[in-house]
């Protein structure tokens, strides 16, 4: 098997999606999470904020925080749902948060212990199709699955043609 990794190139800048709609990354969402406040991702809605570090992504959920010193590292962000952004108000609050924070953080890294890359991301598609809608779910890059769990691109493409194969091989 023959890979290529290209390190100057950054699909950060900006991503296309299935439906061929660039998807530029908001600065508004990278500005706010370099300010050094403590925010949260709200616990009340279907969203959350996928965090594009420079090896890796991760996933704030409902209730999660962002932002602080925790995020500095943050080359770009991609809201998933309808993002509403908290500035909690208590100490308390603060460290719920962070608790929470780490329980998405825990959650993708059970994911990742699998050795067999497309089981990985079987199951971090499989995950987020349990709390977003699978249409919003087909709509996100390649790319941003690849990071969270470790693969490449292609792997999760893969996977993803894979399954669209056998679903329409039931269809008919």
């Amino acid at each position: 098997m023959v890979s290529t990794y290209y390190p100057d190139t950054s699909f950060l800048e900006y991503l296309v999606t299935p439906d061929g709609c660039e998807q530029f990354y908001g600065s508004d969402i990278l500005t706010m999470l370099h300010s050094g406040k403590v925010l949260t991702v709200n616990s009340k809605r279907r969203n959350g904020l996928i965090l594009f570090k420079r090896y890796h992504a991760e996933f704030a959920g409902p209730g999660a925080a962002v932002g602080g010193d925790y995020d500095r590292d943050c080359l770009g962000a991609l809201a998933i749902g309808n993002l509403s952004i908290l500035c909690p108000e208590t100490h308390e609050e603060r460290q719920k948060a962070y608790l929470i924070r780490r329980q998405w953080i825990r959650l993708i890294r059970q994911i990742t212990e699998s050795s067999l890359a497309s089981k990985r991301v079987i199951k971090i598609l499989d995950q987020f199709e349990q709390y977003f809608p699978s249409e919003m779910v087909s709509q996100l890059p390649d790319e941003a699955f690849a990071l969270l769990v470790g693969v490449l691109p292609q792997t999760v493409a893969n996977v993803r043609h894979s399954a669209n194969d056998i679903e329409d091989k039931y269809d008919h």
